[in-house]
Parts: C-alpha cells; sequence; structure tokens
C-alpha cells in the first residue's frame, strides 16, 4: 500500500485534491498522474490540500511545482492549503511562498 493518498473533490471555485501521508520520490509521481487527469478550465482554482501530509521533500516540491505549471497552462490559478509547518519553512527558504498563494485552511482556499 502506498504511503499517499490523494482525495479529489469538487469546490465552487474548483478541484481540490487532498494530500494524505507522504510525498516524496517514491510517490510525486502519483500526484503528477493524478494532475494531468484534472480538467481546469480558465479562471478556476486548482487547490492541493496538504494539511493530512506528513512529508514532503524536493520531489515532493518538485510535484507541487508540476502542480502550478499544469494550472498556469490552463490558465487557471493555483493554491496551497493547510500547509505543514515543516514544508512551509522550506517553501519559505526557496522563495515558493511568494510564488504559491498559501491558506491556512482548505475551506478557505476553495472559496467555501
Amino acid at each position: 500500500m502506498s504511503p499517499l493518498q490523494i482525495i479529489t473533490r469538487d469546490a465552487v471555485t474548483g478541484p481540490v485534491l487532498e494530500i494524505v501521508g507522504e510525498l516524496d520520490y517514491d510517490t510525486a509521481a502519483e500526484l503528477r498522474e493524478r494532475l494531468a487527469a484534472v480538467t481546469l478550465r480558465p479562471g478556476q482554482r486548482l487547490v492541493l490540500d496538504l494539511g493530512s501530509m506528513r512529508f514532503c521533500d524536493s520531489s515532493g516540491i518538485a510535484a507541487l511545482i508540476a502542480a502550478r505549471n499544469h494550472a498556469q497552462a490552463h490558465r487557471a490559478d493555483v493554491a496551497l492549503a493547510a500547509v505543514p509547518a515543516h514544508t512551509l519553512r522550506v517553501l519559505r527558504v526557496v522563495g515558493l511562498d511568494q510564488v504559491f498563494s498559501l491558506h491556512f485552511e482548505g475551506e478557505t482556499a476553495a472559496g467555501t
């Protein structure tokens, strides 16, 4: 069984992907594959709810960047919600807190 689970739901603003478990070298491809299947329309917001993510390494960060690129390719927005402190620290160190829209809760990011 994979240490990563991705739960997809729809919100008013667009799709929400809840990331549960570990987003790392062994599992980042799962997120990338799931993203490829996500249909986005211009103006929508893709939300990645990270509140249940236990670990994220550099491959996981690269998958988050791939999510941003996917959204931009469809003229959509992307937001990270409920980012764990350990991941938020990394995002700040590398400057990605200036690239991603960050929200404390998934509901806030999804406009609900």
